[in-house]
């Protein structure tokens, strides 16, 4: 067959195929061009999830009737005033976004330029385009999509449900909106509205939280923190949240470059190697993070759709990252989120109806949660106060030692042990609840990471050395890395084919089951010794060893144990969590205690 030049409608439709895959794609390039063209306000409508009509409406610079007529003609933009690909400073710069939806869809575009007396429509169907004619408009541009993909039938059978593609558009303009706290946006349906985010006014880090909790949550607002990075003209800024808030997708990590959000497995890998130390592997925080640089040390031009980016030097980024969560995390200290005693008050509350009811003498009862309305008010009546029952007075209890809890103290005095496992302590305003094992195991995890990074750790030597059998594999597993577990404070060598013997202990460790630790270790080996760098692989080894080594539930302790435990949980940093990502307290405040009781 001969070689022919392909019309110019067919080469757009399947340059639509790369750039316009569903209604959302088509909503991130035509907002992109709103911001790029300085817009304040975005407003965006999908009906039939963008399928039948998408309008995207801003206040931005608009175009001339020239500039109108031009912009829906292949790779003609505005973005590239000196042709240069290697410093670009806006979204969209390509000129591809128009002429793709234009040939697969009904397009019209309505503008008006800053200053100008008149606005212009120009329309195009399937990318045939019909003349610039004068039109009613204010300043700015709406564009209007109609019908997408009518020119290509087949692209229509791999769109999902409307709710679904209309939900992928909210996930598009709430990156972009994050990205962009100083501008407002909306986004619905016709009948509802489901984005509406204020332009923010203020400084850059106040009305950037403001509008990630607007998206992400109170929640997370409550419990992030912020980051503040700059190295070698490279800064990264954004919040990220405690480890205890955490998910069991990565669907709340949102990675931005230059304003641009990405989706890049280096970032991500990033994110995985920072949180590592206090989140198992199926779970991840919640973070949004803003990385600002030279354009010239990012590629952006790899993928039309341009989520993704390469960087000049990938490990420059990668460190900064990983560092710059690190030292937030260490600041936090003890600090755990307060979803944990949310979530505590909300078992206990858990059982619809049971909610106190108060009475008009005063007094609270708690009906059962199966009881029907009558039964429920008869309950009440029973559970009242005796009328010569005086309620208004109250003898505190006596306390358990004379240490009174002072304000100097977060995790307060310890008042007990429940169970042989919880430590329950006295704050100034509160109680706290402390699992013993979770956070000594933690504890245990720090100081045997800081004493590696110094001088290596502590060993002690065993009075018999105890031989451990196991399998051939697990053996030359351990043998191979004996001189990193030596590092450890582990010392171990082959006795025979199926067994090793362990002659030295982690100080740290105290009394320890060893053979239960090298089985455990041998185990660990075999999941992920290849996969990791021998940084990971130590830390891995250093959480195995903790939970061997940390206090035991069902272990009592006295007065001065349980203290010194909250003490050593207050210096410690990360101690608000286990090396798993479980909180290692629940801190009860008075008022909510209160509550709990019909008291407030």
């Amino acid at each position: 067959m001969a070689i022919r030049r392909l019309p110019d409608i067919l080469v757009n439709q399947i340059a639509a195929g790369e750039v316009v895959e569903r209604p959302a794609s088509a909503v991130k390039e035509l907002v992109e061009n709103a911001l790029d063209a300085g817009a304040t306000r975005v407003d965006i409508v999908l009906r039939d999830g963008g399928q039948s009509l998408i309008t995207v409406s801003d206040d931005g610079s608009g175009m001339t009737p020239e500039e109108l007529d031009l912009a829906i003609e292949r790779h003609a933009t505005s973005k590239l005033p000196d042709d240069d690909l290697v410093r670009i400073a806006t979204l969209g710069f390509r000129g591809e976004a128009l002429p793709s939806i234009g040939a697969v869809s009904r397009l019209s575009l309505t503008s008006r330029k800053s200053g100008a007396e008149n606005a212009w429509r120009i329309e195009i169907e399937g990318g045939r385009k019909h003349p610039v004619q004068p039109a009613a408009q204010g300043q700015g541009t709406r564009v209007e999509v109609r019908d997408l993909f009518y020119a290509t039938p087949a692209r229509l059978k791999f769109l999902k449900t409307p709710r679904s593609e209309y939900a992928q558009a909210i996930d598009v303009v709430n990156r972009l909106a994050m990205a962009h706290p100083h501008v407002g946006f909306t986004l619905g349906d016709g009948a509802r509205t489901s984005v509406k985010l204020a332009a923010g006014q203020g400084e850059l880090f106040d009305i950037r939280l403001r509008r990630l909790a607007a998206i992400m949550g109170d929640d997370f607002a409550d419990n992030a923190l912020r980051i503040d990075a700059t190295r070698e003209g490279i800064r990264l800024t954004g919040y990220a949240g405690l480890p205890t808030l955490n998910r069991g997708n990565a669907q709340m990590q949102y990675l931005f470059v230059n304003g641009r959000p990405v989706k890049d497995r280096l970032l991500q890998g990033a994110v995985r190697g920072a949180y590592q130390d206090f989140l198992s592997h199926d779970r991840h925080p919640l973070l949004a993070l803003f990385l600002d640089l030279p354009p010239e040390v990012v590629d952006v031009n790899v993928h039309p759709a341009k989520a993704e980016v390469r960087f000049r030097d990938a490990g420059l980024v990668r460190g900064l990252i990983v560092s710059a969560l690190k030292h937030a995390l260490a600041e936090a200290g003890h600090r755990a989120s307060t979803t944990v005693s949310l979530a505590a008050l909300g078992a206990f509350n858990s059982q619809p109806g049971y909610a106190p009811q108060p009475y008009r003498g005063g007094g609270y009862a708690y009906p059962s949660a199966a009881m029907a309305p009558a039964l429920a008010d008869a309950a009440r009546g029973y559970h009242a106060p005796l009328p010569h029952l005086d309620t208004s007075l109250s003898a505190p209890p006596a306390p358990v030692n004379d240490t009174a809890p002072q304000n100097d103290l977060p995790l307060g005095v310890a008042r007990g042990q429940v169970h042989g496992t919880y430590i329950v302590a006295q704050t100034a305003d509160g109680i706290v609840i402390v699992d013993q094992h979770a956070a000594h195991e933690r504890l245990v995890y720090e100081r045997m990471k800081q004493a590696l990074g110094e001088s290596g750790v502590a060993r002690q030597s065993l009075l018999l050395p105890e031989v451990v059998e196991l399998d051939e594999p697990a053996v030359e597993r351990l043998i191979s890395r004996a001189e990193d577990l030596a590092r450890l404070g582990l010392v171990v060598e082959g006795f025979g084919p199926g067994a090793v013997v362990v002659r030295e202990v982690p100080a740290l460790l105290g009394q320890v089951d060893a053979a239960g630790l090298v089985r455990d270790l041998a185990d660990d080996l075999a999941e992920w010794d290849q996969a990791l760098a021998l940084e990971d692989r130590l830390a891995h080894v250093c959480g195995t060893m903790a939970c061997h080594g940390s206090v035991r539930a069902g272990r009592r302790l006295n007065g001065e144990e349980m203290n010194a435990l909250l003490r050593q949980m207050e210096a410690t940093p990360h101690s608000g969590q286990c090396n798993h990502g479980r909180p290692t307290y629940v801190e009860l405040k008075l008022a909510d205690i209160e509550r709990l009781f019909g008291r407030r």
